[in-house]
């Protein structure tokens, strides 16, 4: 059978693999009842995922700046389960197939409509013995080459689908095609023109075959994403690190609008500029922050000090209010990260903090805040 013809062979069935766990093992009592989270109401001609809130895979499940075991790895993604959270969000990418692998461990055990799952394409892996990228601790022995083509689409879905051992994707986002990308830079319109004739056709094939429910752009910047909805269809953009409290402007003035006239909505990666505004000191993936960020999030720490709020409550709730924002992609590397995530997302943030924040200037007059 040839790889793209897969896809639809297997289509409404479940891929012959055998799940890390059994259900039994895999099944426990929540803490926390999904539907006590932020949810979508389903009435959008697009599709929108069912939960507005769902786990990122990249920091912890896919070793960004930490190793995790096997073991810890296991614990991280059943406290998200546990804590009601039924999104999950990866890519071949993350960890070269680690994160992805990892999924596996709790979603290949599920019943099949009981969670929602995002993947990317774009980088097909090939064995490497021993290879490790600079981005992911750990020994991997995995590589990666670029493909947009139609059929490599095809066959990196069919990777996917077999390293997390479920038998569909909800949505599928094409990954990294954008300036921000070392291995690209301006070259990245290169790419998206053959995305352009490959990637997209055919995905928006596999949403009219069923096989999906729906497609977009996974990147960090604003002009692929805008390049795609003007050009072609898709349903929803997986948009990192340019909506937040600390930097949504651009998002809002330059993309919301375009994207709400058509029905697309954006999921927002990286709401709390990972991890800066819980605390720690990476900015966007990376250590350190321009000073005009670290004093605005000083300003902030000082305007949440005197409500007696928690920064990363006012975070998550920032970025879930828009009404073209479907859901939300926190990442986490330790249980507790979630189950404060979590708290946050079932509190309330004081109506002084956006009227204070907007005063300030810290928040755009136009941005959209939690009623």
């Amino acid at each position: 059978m040839e790889r793209r013809d897969f896809l639809t062979a297997v289509a409404g069935t479940s891929l012959a693999l055998t799940p890390l766990l059994s259900k039994a093992q895999a099944k426990s009592t929540p803490s926390r009842n999904p539907e006590t989270l932020p949810m979508n109401s389903g009435e959008s001609k697009r599709y929108r995922p069912k939960h507005r809130v769902g786990l990122g895979g990249a920091i912890g499940l896919g070793d960004m700046r930490k190793i995790l075991t096997e073991k810890e790895a296991f614990e991280l993604i059943h406290t998200a389960w546990d804590e009601g959270i039924r999104y999950y969000d990866t890519s071949p990418w993350y960890g070269l197939g680690l994160s992805e692998r990892r999924h596996a461990m709790l979603l290949s055990a599920q019943e099949l409509g009981s969670y929602e799952v995002s993947s990317k394409i774009g980088r097909l892996l090939e064995p490497d013995s021993g290879y490790n990228h600079d981005g992911w601790d750990g020994v991997n022995n995995f590589n990666y080459f670029y493909d947009y083509s139609a059929s490599g689409t095809r066959r990196s879905i069919e990777d996917s689908l077999h390293r997390m051992g479920v038998p569909s994707l909800d949505m599928v986002f094409i990954h990294d095609l954008s300036p921000d990308n070392d291995d690209m830079g301006e070259n990245w319109k290169e790419y998206f023109q053959t995305a352009l004739n490959g990637a997209m056709p055919e995905l928006i094939k596999m949403r009219e075959e069923g096989l999906i429910k729906g497609w977009g752009m996974g990147v960090n910047t604003i002009p692929p994403a805008k390049a795609a909805i003007e050009q072609s269809d898709p349903d929803i953009i997986l948009l990192a690190t340019q909506y937040s409290l600390l930097k949504h402007d651009d998002a809002l003035h330059q993309i919301f609008p375009l994207a709400q006239e058509r029905e697309i909505s954006f999921v927002l990666g990286a709401p709390l500029n990972s991890g800066y505004l819980a605390g720690n000191n990476y900015y966007n993936y990376h250590y350190g922050a321009p000073e005009r960020i670290h004093q605005k999030r000083e300003q902030y720490r000082k305007l949440a000090k005197e409500l007696e709020l928690d920064l990363r409550t006012a975070a998550l709730h920032f970025c879930n209010a828009p009404d073209v924002v479907s859901a939300i992609l926190p990442g986490a590397s330790k249980p507790e990260h979630i189950r404060e995530n979590m708290a946050s997302l079932t509190s309330s943030v004081p109506k002084e903090f956006w009227d204070e924040a907007k005063q300030r200037g810290l928040i755009d007059e136009n941005a959209p805040v939690p009623s």
